[in-house]
């Protein structure tokens, strides 16, 4: 598969001091680079320059970089974009800090997402020779990587279509409205072998539901809870275990009102993987297995 992985989220923020301390005190995350009106941040298992761009001036997802393997992928992904219909340009070495040369799509659901192959490569916080297992000066929760994004669209069965055949995702999870009609309501859908990269629910265009970052078990997900508890973090839901990917979350609000979640858990995916589907009358066990029951902030607060 060519593209490889959710590279980095560039969100808007009303107040970047006070996003500062949450994204490097709460989180953990290392400040690699401030300019002023934005942040660029990275997580210490993450080999490049960095995940997350915070930008002062709102709220809510300015565009999702996904890294592809070969530089040559981006040719055939223009071309598949365009004959999609979607509008595509070129970005050069420049337009984001440390990024080559890329594919800029605005999606059918009118997000943003960009495609590259080369960022400037940093290195981890335990480097790639004898490495110890985290870093001794972990700070906060100590995130190791961003995981995945979920967006909105008005229509999901296109933008599921133009991620199957534009850039060859395939679906994990799928949630209709029933047997009957199939109407498409959500999707999952992976392109390396976790259970989404990237997921869509049904909802306004270019709206952002949550960007997660991956934690390594139940525990390292409770040890969050007690840090958010005490750093005043606003929790949304969790602790708790989805049924949709089988993954454990705590959702919870950056200070600009930006969802953020940490996971852990959940299956292994392979180009084989045959998709699973919920049907509407299960969507609160398909989200929250343990509580069945999903509140209305949930499902209505995006940005």
């Amino acid at each position: 598969m060519a593209v490889m992985r959710l590279g980095y989220v560039h969100a808007r923020v009303t107040d970047l001091e006070a996003s500062r301390a949450h994204y490097a005190r709460t989180l953990g995350m290392n400040v690699v680079h401030d300019g002023g009106d934005c942040l660029y941040l990275k997580s210490w298992d993450e080999w490049d320059h960095h995940s997350v761009v915070l930008e002062e001036g709102g709220v809510g997802l300015v565009k999702l970089g996904y890294k592809v393997e070969r530089p040559t992928d981006l040719e055939r992904y223009e071309r598949r974009a365009e004959r999609f219909g979607c509008a595509v340009s070129r970005m050069s070495r420049g337009d984001n800090r440390a990024v080559g040369d890329g594919l800029r799509i605005v999606l059918p659901s009118d997000h943003v997402v960009e495609l590259y192959h080369e960022i400037e490569y940093t290195g981890t916080g335990t480097g790639s020779l004898n490495p110890a297992p985290f870093p001794r000066d972990l700070v906060g929760v100590g995130v190791p990587r961003i995981d995945h994004a979920l967006i909105t669209a008005e229509d999901p069965a296109l933008l599921e279509r133009f991620f199957a055949e534009c850039l060859d995702f395939r679906p994990a999870e799928r949630l209709i409205t029933d047997h009957d009609s199939g109407e498409l309501l959500g999707s999952w859908m992976f392109c390396g072998n976790s259970p989404h990269d990237i997921a869509f629910i049904k909802g306004p265009n270019a709206k952002l539901h949550h960007f997660a970052y991956q934690l390594e078990d139940w525990n390292a997900i409770r040890h969050a809870g007690d840090l958010f508890a005490m750093d005043d973090v606003p929790v949304d839901i969790g602790p708790t275990r989805h049924g949709i990917t089988r993954g454990q979350t705590i959702y919870f609000f950056d200070p600009s009102g930006n969802r953020n979640e940490v996971f852990s858990g959940g299956y292994t995916t392979f180009p084989d993987f045959p998709t699973i589907t919920w049907t509407a009358d299960q969507l609160a066990t398909g989200i929250f297995y343990i509580g069945r029951e999903v509140n209305e902030r949930f499902t209505s607060v995006l940005t």
